[in-house]
């Protein structure tokens, strides 16, 4: 398993993503959140996310189907938790994306617009769905899954961590086998919106290791975020 990642501010003065990739015996977890709030608040709710995963991994109790929801609802409380304690309700949240592969099975959950792309032969054989507003008119049929992208309306979430819940808003995919799996991206809105998906696979193609796929897709993230206000932007790449 040959794995890198990067998080970069983009333009902005903080850089409120966080991502982590770690490994015990044959278990990787792979998770990138994008933390949403002002002040710095975001930057703190997407840190409890990693903390939380961290944590439940390094518990090393939780069976494998059950971690990445357990993982999540853990991550709720701890960022609802800590909204009370600094009185910060509307300025403390984050998605994720997350990616567990555990005795040859490739678990994956998330929440917001962070996605997790799947490739096989250098193709997408799964990409998870936004909890946005482009993506439910998408859905709806309204405009094509390319024009959400450049939508007015595309930071506009449905779902994320750090808002009460009446039920469990993450959404988990259809366990994969590890061996119809080439390679993972993880990554946040700021790194998928200048690097579309057939760049991604193309430069898979190209590449040699994970490191070298990731640096062929920021290369063309920086050329396409030349002279504008860049988001941060925050990927894992996992070539099996």
């Amino acid at each position: 398993m040959d794995y890198a990642y990067i998080s970069k501010p983009g333009t902005r003065d903080n850089n409120e993503d966080s991502a982590l990739a770690i490994e015990r015996n044959t278990d990787f977890l792979f998770i990138v959140a994008d933390g949403l709030g002002g002040h710095g608040k975001g930057e703190v709710a997407s840190a409890l996310v990693i903390e939380s995963f961290k944590e439940c991994f390094d518990e090393g109790s939780i069976a494998p189907e059950n971690f990445i929801q357990e993982a999540i609802m853990t991550a709720q409380n701890r960022i609802i938790d800590e909204q009370r304690e600094k009185r910060a309700s509307h300025e403390m949240k984050s998605t994720c994306a997350s990616l567990l592969i555990s005795h040859g099975k490739c678990h994956i959950g998330h929440v917001g617009d962070t996605r997790v792309y799947v490739m096989h032969r250098n193709k997408i054989i799964l990409q998870t769905l936004d909890h946005s507003v482009p993506q439910m008119l998408v859905m709806y049929g309204d405009i094509k899954e390319k024009h959400i992208r450049n939508h007015p309306d595309r930071n506009r979430l449905l779902r994320v961590i750090g808002v009460e819940w009446e039920s469990p808003q993450h959404e988990l995919a259809e366990m994969l086998p590890l061996i119809e799996c080439q390679a993972f991206l993880l990554c946040t809105d700021g790194f998928w919106e200048l690097c579309d998906e057939k760049k991604m696979c193309s430069y898979l193609k190209k590449s040699r290791d994970a490191d070298e796929w990731l640096n062929l897709m920021v290369e063309e993230i920086e050329k396409n975020g030349k002279d504008t206000d860049m988001d941060n932007y925050t990927a894992i790449a996992v070539i099996c």
